[in-house]
């Protein structure tokens, strides 16, 4: 067995990195546990909806329920093989592992498998069959319905629908005249009568298009019945991307993303901004609030119509052509997928479905714990058979109707815990993520979740907006995990806007800004991110307005001097992100304008600013206008991810930092092939300074942020050949320079970052001519200042965090 490498937590609980894999565990989310004895329902529909309280409800939803499974069985939970540290909550994980078999093998045995039972869009609401359209609602509560539209003048008396034993109503409406008797892109609501002898109208809850009417202020929703001809129907022409080795993820805002004050459309964004993202050299984007809602200011997080495109961008067809158009280019496209609560929205969303029933015949919980109290918003039965259909079924209708290439799946640490992390300050203490405070239902959900997109989609990206830090969320499911292909790192934004709000230059600590940045489990990937929408909101700052507030304004114009608040604002902003990408995880992502400093924040239409849409665009103008200095910061950005699809280091699991010398405010680490040179300090340049490396060679020059293309001085030479000095007897590291078996020098500006990469002699020639141009940018050479000094600038104690993957099997995920 191989040595453990131990990350200390905040808490100063340890969590240990192992090298083994899953011992006795067969690959797969199909196999994680075999030969269960299960309890059948007493009775089931054709919808394998369970009549209530029956034993195998009682099992699904039952915290203190027999578990069959062999202790053999739960001895192979891979996950506690790779974190000992795991292993005094064991009965915790043997519990909610029986508790997803035991699921998965119910919704096997009643609906064929879990591919079948996430196809409820072709069983609920309204479905083409022959000779007429069949319609099925979900309403136990429901005591009469009738379904109503334009088709038959809002009056339901002729169109009454039949409940079944298990609550679902349907009607199979015959075709008129040989055409569908509701049309195409015509409205329809399902008309109900609820115990207290009231009809109220509401949209079908699998409705996949939904309008409003944009000239009557507050006018309600009304569901759209879309099924368009065929020569109308959006027909995919391209496939589907190659999974990146590491998404480098733009989010983005389709709403707000012209450069107008109003709605951008899908397909203004699709021929306006997918070329700019593309230019860029992202390779993923993340699409927010895609999922209807009827309040824009809810940044689409309150999700009133889940199988329904948000209807003020666009139609269905309309989204179709964008993903296409991304896919084209190259980009796989991710949607932000809202399961962890819904809209308290009554006339428009799910919400109106609840009329006073039991969970069991509910999408949502009863009492306080249906309701989100900081959100305002409804809380999801995880443990209820149609909410399960429900949801995962949105899901693949997504992956296969629209052709998304993956999820990010917002509010994870609400569904994670009944106590939803409100004023919950996790400390790391494993404690806190393994107890009664755990909310297992919405584990099983999310398992059974990721399983099902890895059968549907093997090449699909998950990413989990998780903040507490829960160990095994990204590990597979066949492990015992729940199955995320990356966590979002959430607690660096934080730590930046720390040291920008409350700290000078001079009393920033590279120990504890690389420390930010490294301390994850590295046996679960992260998607690392300077800044996101969140800290774009009104009320916030972005990093670009934090670093240069009020003198963007005035001091952006090249044909100015710049001022020294707008140059340190534009090294620093360059350094956050860089930094950020280069150290904090294994993709990155940056949301829609961030990569140029866009200025100011966002604000969505609210009566407060009198529905205005001038602070919710994104002013392209900035980037595009020469003679302004947003555009050195694009460079930069471009640049970056320019960097990793040529050298591939966020795939890497090569993370080494040698170097954080707090005296001269400088970070030195390798990552890959890489070498990475950070020095931020306010005034000082160092020359010949020294540093140390992995192998020995020639090393150039790969990307400088102090080139001139980037709004720098063009200090470093990029044509100069570092060759490195062995430092010290090979193989003992205590012997070596901050532990490096060699070393070379550099010239290092105050406030710049520097990336080496070694040159190979037989690829020489072709380094010269692909990477400098294409990534570092352009140098003034011939100044004297070109990194060649044999002076010894020297470094203080060093730091070494040695993840590679021959000495430790973590970093990656081996899903």
């Amino acid at each position: 067995m191989k040595p453990l490498i131990c990350v200390f937590q905040p808490s100063g609980r340890t969590q240990w990195l192992a090298t083994h894999k899953t011992i006795g565990v067969t690959s797969g989310c199909q196999k994680l546990l075999v030969a269960h004895q299960f309890l059948s329902p007493s009775r089931i529909s054709i919808y394998g909806q369970f009549e209530r309280r029956s034993t195998a409800s009682a099992v699904l939803t039952d915290d203190n329920s027999t578990m069959t499974t062999s202790e053999d069985e739960a001895e192979n939970i891979g996950l506690l093989g790779i974190d000992p540290g795991l292993e005094s909550f064991r009965d915790h994980f043997r519990y909610r592992v029986k508790r997803y078999v035991e699921q998965k093998k119910l919704i096997e045995n009643y609906e064929g498998s879990l591919e079948e039972f996430a196809q409820g869009y072709l069983k609920f609401g309204f479905n083409r069959e022959e000779g007429g359209i069949v319609y099925h609602e979900w309403a136990p509560a429901a005591q009469e319905a009738v379904v109503i539209g334009d088709f038959n003048g809002w009056n339901g008396s002729n169109h009454k629908m039949e409940k079944d034993q298990f609550g679902v109503w349907s009607i199979k409406i015959p075709d008129s005249g040989g055409n569908p008797a509701i049309p195409h892109n015509s409205r329809v609501k399902f008309r109900f009568k609820h115990g207290d002898g009231i009809w109220v109208d509401r949209i079908p809850a699998w409705i996949k298009y939904a309008t409003v009417d944009p000239t009557t202020f507050g006018a309600a929703y009304d569901g759209v019945y879309w099924d368009p001809p065929s020569a109308e129907r959006y027909q995919f022409k391209f496939p589907r991307p190659t999974k990146p080795k590491a998404p480098r993820i733009y989010e983005a805002h389709v709403g707000m993303s012209s450069s107008e004050p109003r709605v951008n459309s899908y397909r203004e964004f699709a021929d306006d901004v997918l070329p700019r993202i593309h230019a860029n050299n992202y390779n993923t984007i993340q699409l927010m609030a895609v999922m209807e809602h009827s309040y824009y200011g809810s940044f689409g997080y309150h999700v009133t119509n889940f199988f329904a495109v948000s209807s003020r961008s666009g139609t269905p067809e309309d989204l179709k052509y964008l993903i296409d158009k991304a896919h084209s280019l190259g980009l796989q496209v991710l949607m932000d997928v809202v399961h962890s609560h819904a809209s308290n929205n009554v006339t428009d969303g799910l919400n109106g479905f609840d009329v006073g029933q039991s969970t069991q015949d509910s999408y949502f919980h009863t009492g306080e714990r249906g309701y989100h109290q900081l959100w305002d918003s409804k809380l999801f039965n995880y443990a209820n058979w149609e909410v399960l259909r429900f949801l995962l079924s949105n899901l693949r209708w997504w992956l296969e109707e629209f052709r998304f290439d993956g999820f990010r799946f917002d509010g994870v640490t609400s569904m994670l815990y009944h106590h939803h992390g409100i004023n919950i300050p996790f400390t790391g203490n494993y404690i806190e993520y393994f107890s009664e405070a755990t909310d297992v239902d919405a584990v099983v959900y999310l398992m059974l979740a990721n399983c099902l997109i890895q059968n549907v989609l093997p090449d699909a990206t998950v990413i989990a907006e998780d903040v507490s830090g829960m160990p095994g969320l990204g590990r597979p499911v066949f492990e015992g995990g729940i199955g995320f292909d990356y966590r979002l790192a959430m607690a660096i934004p934080d730590k930046w806007i720390d040291y920008l709000k409350n700290k000078k230059d001079e009393e920033w600590s590279m120990e504890e800004i690389s420390w930010s940045l490294t301390n994850r489990r590295h046996s679960e990937k992260c998607v690392a991110y300077a800044e996101s929408h969140d800290q774009a909101i009104v009320g916030d700052k972005t990093i670009a307005f934090l670093l240069m507030d009020k003198e963007m304004y005035s001091g952006m114009s090249c044909l100015v001097d710049v001022s020294p608040t707008i140059e340190r604002g534009i090294a620093l902003h360059k350094m956050i992100h860089f930094l950020t990408m280069a150290l904090g995880g294994e993709g990155y992502l940056n949301f829609m304008g961030n990569e140029f400093g866009h200025p100011e924040w966002i604000d969505f239409p609210r009566e407060g600013n009198g529905w205005s849409y001038d602070k919710c665009r994104r002013q392209w103008d900035l980037v595009d206008t020469d003679h302004l200095r947003y555009k050195f910061l694009n460079a930069f950005d471009r640049a970056m991810n320019s960097l990793d699809n040529k050298y591939s280091f966020l795939a890497s699991t090569k993370l080494i930092v040698s170097s954080t010398n707090e005296d001269e405010k400088v970070i030195v680490f390798e990552r890959g092939d890489l070498v990475f040179i950070f020095n931020f300090h306010p005034e000082n340049t160092y020359e010949g300074y020294k540093v140390g490396c992995d192998l020995p060679g020639k090393y150039r020059v790969a990307l400088d942020s102090d080139a001139w293309e980037f709004g720098g001085h063009g200090r470093v030479g990029h044509d100069v050949d570092h060759f490195t000095s062995p430092e010290g007897i090979p193989g003992v590291p205590e012997t070596n320079f901050n532990n490096r078996p060699n070393s070379f020098r550099i010239l290092s500006p105050a406030q710049t970052c520097l990336v080496y990469y070694r040159v190979e002699e037989n690829l020489e020639n072709e380094e010269n001519t692909n990477v400098d141009e294409a990534v570092i940018g352009t140098a003034k050479v011939g100044d004297g200042r070109l990194g060649d000094s044999d002076e010894d600038a020297g470094t203080g104690p060093s730091q070494l965090r040695d993840l590679e993957e021959e000495e430790m099997g973590g970093g990656s995920s081996d899903d």
